[in-house]
C-alpha cells in the first residue's frame, strides 16, 4: 500500500487523519465523466455525480478510521484512488476491535441508503422529474452508486470489507492466523470468479481490480503463515505488551538499527550485544506498537482470599 501514498498528495486533515488523493484519480475521473456525458443536459452535472462518488468513498473510509480509533487503534492516513479508498488502520489485535474497525465503513453506506432514498422520493413528490430533471437524475444516480458500492464491498472476498468481516468473525472460532488463512483462501477463489467475469464482460477495469485483490490475498497469505509461526513460539514471562497484552517471544527477533544484527531485546534490556546501541522503544511483534522496556510489565496476578 505504500506505493499508493507515494503517488498521492494531501488534501486536508480532519480529526487527526490526513486525507490523500492519488494522481490517477483525475485521469479516471476525466474518462468516466466523458463516458457519461449524455446522461445530463450539461457536463457540469457529470462532475457533480463524480464528486458525490468521491464523497461517498471518503465518508466510508473515515468510518473505518474513526472506528479504529474508538477501539484504541491508530489510524492517521486515508488514500483515495480510482479503485476506491484505503484507510490505514491498525486496530488492537482482537477480533472485536478488528470487526468494528472494518464494519464501520459499510455501515456508513447503510446509513446513506435511506437518506438518499428519501431525497429521491421527495424529488418524485415535488415533480422534479419534469421541472428539474437533472437534479432528479443526479439523486437517483447517487443512490444507485452508493448501493452498488455497498453490495460489491460486502462480497466475502478478501481484502474487501466483506472478506475482512468474515475473517474477524472466524477469528473468534479458529484464531488469528487460521482465520486469515481461510479468508485469503476464499479471496483467491473470488479472484478466479472476478477474472472470469472480466473475460466475459471484456472489462479492463475488472482485470485491474482482480490483480489488486490477488496481490492483497497473496500478502495476506504470507501474513497468515507468519502469524502461525509467531503463535507457536515460546513466550517470555514477566513481560506483556501495554497495547495487546501479549508476552514477547523468546529469541533473537529484533534487529539492531545500528549494526543490523538480530538479538533478543528483552534478554539484553533493549541493548544490542554486538555494537552496544541502546533503544528507547521496542516493537511488539504481535501488534506492531513500540514501547520502552520499562512499560512491558506483565500485570500482577489477582489475589483471592
Amino acid at each position: 500500500m505504500s506505493s499508493l501514498r507515494q503517488g498521492s498528495f494531501r488534501l486536508f486533515r480532519f480529526a487527526g487523519i490526513d486525507l490523500f488523493l492519488h494522481w490517477s484519480w483525475f485521469l479516471v475521473a476525466l474518462f468516466e465523466i466523458n463516458q457519461r456525458a449524455g446522461r445530463y443536459s450539461s457536463i457540469g452535472w457529470n462532475v457533480l455525480e463524480y464528486l458525490a462518488l468521491f464523497g461517498i468513498v471518503m465518508t466510508h473510509e473515515f468510518g473505518h478510521a474513526l472506528a479504529c480509533r474508538q477501539v484504541g487503534g491508530t489510524s492517521e492516513q486515508i488514500v483515495l484512488w480510482p479503485l476506491g479508498g484505503v484507510a490505514y488502520v491498525n486496530p488492537p489485535p482482537r477480533p472485536g476491535a478488528t470487526l468494528w474497525s472494518i464494519a464501520a465503513g459499510p455501515l456508513v453506506n447503510v446509513v446513506l441508503l435511506p437518506i438518499l432514498y428519501a431525497l429521491g422520493a421527495a424529488s418524485d413528490a415535488l415533480g422534479w422529474a419534469t421541472t428539474m430533471p437533472n437534479v432528479e437524475a443526479l439523486l437517483r444516480s447517487v443512490w444507485y452508486i452508493n448501493a452498488v458500492l455497498l453490495i460489491f464491498n460486502m462480497l466475502p472476498i478478501y481484502p474487501l470489507d466483506g472478506g475482512q468481516i468474515l475473517r474477524s468473525l472466524l477469528w473468534y472460532a479458529v484464531g488469528r492466523a487460521r482465520s486469515l488463512m481461510i479468508a485469503t483462501g476464499i479471496g483467491f477463489a473470488g479472484v478466479a470468479g472476478l477474472i472470469a467475469l472480466a473475460v466475459w464482460m471484456r472489462s479492463a477495469w475488472f482485470f485491474v481490480l482482480s490483480a489488486f485483490i490477488l496481490l492483497n490475498c497473496w500478502t495476506g497469505l504470507k501474513r497468515a503463515r507468519a502469524l502461525s509461526k509467531l503463535a507457536k513460539l515460546p513466550r517470555r514471562d514477566g513481560y506483556a505488551c501495554p497495547s495487546c497484552e501479549t508476552a514477547p517471544p523468546i529469541g533473537a527477533f529484533w534487529r539492531c538499527e545500528n549494526c543490523a544484527n538480530s538479538f533478543d531485546a528483552f534478554q539484553t534490556q533493549a541493548a544490542c550485544p554486538f555494537c552496544g546501541a541502546r533503544f528507547s522503544a521496542t516493537s511488539c511483534l504481535d501488534c506492531g506498537r513500540r514501547y520502552a522496556i520499562s512499560e512491558w510489565v506483565a500485570p500482577a496476578p489477582a489475589l483471592y482470599k
